[in-house]
């Protein structure tokens, strides 16, 4: 059965077998590290470099006791990305799998469902996780990506610092300070798959202290291909524009305010009609810095607009009800305050306080519908950390952050972490922490099809209840001389309240959403870099996963409990990136992915494993001129990455463009 609607889509995910049945970055601006002196860095300074993801304060990357990767914006321009999903692959501890043209599935650790909804997404501070169906819109979080300074992409729980739905990671994207952006910077670019895109810049100082840049973006994403060799209708077209504004109002205080407009269409793969997305946001952080201590207050204001056709809703032969289309507003209103200080000599303590509202309007289709159509939630918190000098290299960090909901009430995410430092750039770290994914309106508010069309055959539960997860880890961090560094980190996770479906016991229908899953996964994370010459960097990686969900005992699941996930047992990844004479670079990424069992039809599917390759060569003919050739997916004509095998799995075909840079 083909169902070509976004929302619909993942909804369908979840009943599957079923169906013949039917918080933010307070980031100070000096505390981010200017992409010119990325660019040039030695493996060492790498490992040097500050991240702020995992305390929420500026630390070593060698020296954080998380397993957390980062992808700097010299990374970024040599991978010949042209969108974050794609730049994300950088990652090696994240699971990326493209379902069509405009729709990727990512995630780390498991659970990389068409609803992927235990990975917490930042874009400078302000979350992007929906609260409509819990997970991400990958086709609207897209950005200049010459103006991303780094991306910083934590596997595991984070909860005590971000909040409810980072349970198995968090992804935080950070944008470049404007008086890193001075002049023009223009690009342009076209091929087979990316049939075109285009960028620019401006930046410029206002004052001594103060600089603006602004930006507009355009890009056309051609369709992909069903199996069975006929056109998806999935072709991808989006525009954006947008500005960031950083002053020094003085020597220790800091403001940013940054905003962003988009608008775009994804042809729906039913080819009923295109998906419609658009929205902006604004958001304003000032910080100051006096005697050791820290304070930020960030606001932000976002509006998503998605208009999302709907099939008709078909049970055997009979039409319950017509197509349409669902249209959603959803307005977002968050504030989060943040000190930090020094108290003696051995804690560092830090603390916050949030708060977050939404406004959600649906116009719900025939087929598709969330009661009530009109929802306002409020989302309190509080946190508070404090990181203990238990001796000169041994440290232990406890804290804990208590939230408010409207679905569950109080939640308790606490974590006890302790890393400790050994000599020759050496540390070792171990965690416990707990997380939760609250509900959200698919899980409690879903009716499908709407209650004016019966029977309804889905229906989300006011019972539903947050899934929880108590994690595990244990990491090792090495800089093994000049030319080589390497990282480990395992982890077990205790899951529980994991979604089911179930029946309504007295009339079978509707079925309902319910929390009868339990299980438990357990892998390992290894990565290393080498820098095999001054020309020459090699980086490798390999994640085994292994995960083991059941029902309940007393309960039932209609599912088998094989729904929640769909991922890779192992995945391997090599990348060389070489600077030739002449100005020339040559950029190469080898990826293997294991075979991914899906649960998104009546029995189990399999993608099969699969290699694939990306290469880039870069020219620069001058200093400010970046000339590239870039190949995807090199070694098949077309593959499939994601989809339960069938004449409407999606492949992702070979794309090859070209691309140019100036900046002056």
């Amino acid at each position: 059965m083909l169902h070509g609607a976004r929302i619909r889509n993942h909804v369908f995910a979840l009943i599957a077998t079923a169906a013949p049945v039917g918080q933010a970055v307070a980031q100070a601006i000096e505390e981010s590290a200017p992409p010119s002196v990325l660019k040039n860095l030695s493996l060492e300074d790498l490992m040097n470099v500050e991240v702020t993801s995992v305390s929420r304060h500026p630390e070593k990357l060698s020296r954080t006791a998380s397993a957390i990767q980062v992808i700097t914006a010299e990374d970024i321009r040599r991978s010949g990305a042209t969108n974050i999903a794609e730049a994300l692959r950088l990652a090696d501890n994240l699971d990326v799998a493209r379902q069509n043209a405009h729709a990727w599935s990512i995630t780390a650790r498991g659970f990389n469902t068409a609803l992927a909804n235990k990975l917490l997404v930042l874009i400078d501070g302000r979350t992007v996780y929906t609260p409509l169906f819990s997970g991400v819109f990958w086709d609207v979080q897209n950005y200049l990506l010459a103006d991303i300074e780094r991306i910083e992409v934590i596997s595991g729980p984070g909860g005590t610092l971000w909040g409810a739905n980072a349970v198995n990671g968090v992804i935080n994207i950070i944008t470049k300070n404007a008086r890193d952006t001075q002049g023009y910077y223009l690009e342009a670019g076209a091929g087979n798959s990316v049939n075109g895109l285009a960028g620019a810049r401006y930046g410029t100082a206002l004052a001594p202290d103060t600089y603006l840049r602004v930006y507009a973006q355009s890009f056309s994403q051609a369709q992909e291909m069903f199996t069975g060799g006929l056109d998806a209708h999935d072709a991808w077209h989006q525009s954006r524009g947008g500005f960031r504004l950083d002053s020094g109002t003085s020597a220790q205080s800091l403001l940013t305010v940054q905003g962003d407009l988009y608008t775009g269409a994804e042809d729906a793969l039913t080819g009923g009609g295109a998906v419609e997305v658009g929205g902006g946001n604004l958001l304003g952080r000032w910080s100051r810095t006096v005697d050791g201590s820290y304070m930020a207050v960030q606001f932000y204001y976002d509006r998503t607009h998605l208009v999302d056709p709907v099939p008709a809703f078909i049970l055997g032969a009979n039409v319950l009800a017509p197509a349409g289309a669902l249209t959603d507003d959803l307005d977002t209103y968050d504030v989060d305050f943040q000190y930090r200080f020094v108290l003696g000599e051995r804690n560092r303590i830090q603390w916050g306080l949030g708060y977050r509202f939404t406004h959600d309007v649906v116009d719900n289709a025939p087929g598709l519908a969330f009661l009530p159509p009109v929802l306002d939630q409020s989302l309190y918190s509080a946190y508070v950390q404090d990181e203990i000098a238990l001796r000169q290299n041994l440290y232990l960090t406890l804290g804990t952050k208590l939230e408010h909901n409207d679905y569950t009430g109080i939640e308790v995410e606490p974590s006890v972490r302790l890393r400790y430092d050994l000599a020759d750039a050496q540390t070792l770290w171990a965690a416990i922490s707990r997380a939760v994914r609250t509900p959200s309106r698919i899980d409690h508010d879903l009716s499908e099809p709407a209650p004016a069309y019966p029977p309804v055959v889905l229906q989300g539960s006011p019972d539903f209840v947050s899934e929880t997860l108590v994690a595990y880890e244990f990491g090792y961090r090495a800089q093994l001389g000049s030319r080589l560094a390497a990282a480990l980190s395992l982890f077990y996770n205790n899951y529980d309240h994991v979604r089911s479906v179930g029946i309504t016991p007295a009339t079978l229908l509707p079925l309902v959403f319910q929390n009868n899953l339990e299980g438990q996964t357990h892998g390992v994370e290894i990565s290393a870099d080498y820098q095999a010459s001054a020309w020459w960097r090699l980086r490798a990686a390999y994640n085994p996963l292994r995960e083991a969900l059941h029902v309940t005992p007393g309960h039932t699941d209609l599912n088998d409990a094989r729904n929640e996930t769909a991922d890779p047992e192992q995945r391997f990844a090599l990348r060389s990136s070489m600077d030739l004479p002449q100005r020339v670079e040559l950029d190469a990424a080898l990826r293997w992915v294991g075979k991914r069992a899906l649960n998104s039809g009546p029995q189990i599917g399999t993608v099969p494993a699969y290699w694939e390759m990306d290469l880039r060569l870069g020219w620069h003919p001058s200093e400010h001129i970046d000339v590239s050739l870039v190949g995807q997916n090199l070694l098949h004509d077309h593959h499939a990455e994601y989809g339960f095998p069938g004449p409407t799995q999606v492949e992702i075909a070979r794309g090859v463009y070209a691309k140019v840079a100036w900046q002056f």
